[in-house]
């Protein structure tokens, strides 16, 4: 990721020492996952998660909503999910992303928690984890992009494994791309090979 200029690198809570040392003196961040992969941890628990990984030096936190509760439409359980860890991460200058799971949720439910994402003052909603069913979609970036209304950036994740669909979310207006560790160098390098998988975050 280094080595491609990547404007960050999402890791799991325990290697975000091991990512500090190796991105230590590049422009690339070091950001970390936070009540992943399902978003189910109480509001209060995922603060005290902020309050550790700020402390470890992350320069972003991407959070997964509790999305069960976008499902039920209890948008004000939502917003202070995301509150929880923004009002942690915002006073130190960290990045919050909002991982919806949209292959979970209605058109409906995923403009309800981008506005609640808004609400809560978040800097990004996200698509995906990739470990749920499906990945972004060009139907629900559009509906997120559709409710931001330059409100709030949008990052598609999951599924972006080459160059002509890293363009396309590009041109829809996504701000950033959540692409895995061997899709990178891929979609860097059209000329070169794609994977199959991308194990992305």
């Amino acid at each position: 990721m280094v080595e491609c200029d990547a404007v960050s690198v999402c890791v799991r809570p325990a290697d975000i020492a091991m990512a500090l040392r190796l991105c230590e003196g590049t422009t690339t961040a070091v950001g970390t996952v936070l009540s992943f992969p399902h978003g189910c941890g109480h509001p209060a628990v995922k603060a005290k998660e902020a309050e550790t990984y700020s402390a470890l030096g992350v320069a972003e936190i991407d959070m997964v909503v509790n999305y069960g509760l976008a499902r039920a439409g209890d948008w004000e359980a939502v917003q202070t999910d995301i509150a929880a860890v923004v009002d942690v991460a915002r006073p130190k200058g960290i990045l919050v992303k909002v991982i919806l799971e949209t292959s979970e949720l209605e058109l409906d439910a995923i403009a309800g928690a981008t506005e609640a994402a808004i609400a809560a003052g978040a800097d990004y909603v996200k698509t995906s984890t990739g470990f749920a069913s499906g990945g972004a979609s060009e139907e629900a970036v559009q509906t997120m992009l559709d409710t931001a209304k330059g409100r709030i950036k949008v990052k598609a994740s999951g599924g972006v494994r080459d160059r002509a669909t890293a363009e396309k979310y590009v041109a829809m207006g996504c701000e950033r791309l959540g692409v895995g560790s061997s899709s990178t160098p891929a979609i860097c390098n059209p000329e070169g090979e794609v994977p199959e998988d991308s194990g992305q975050y």
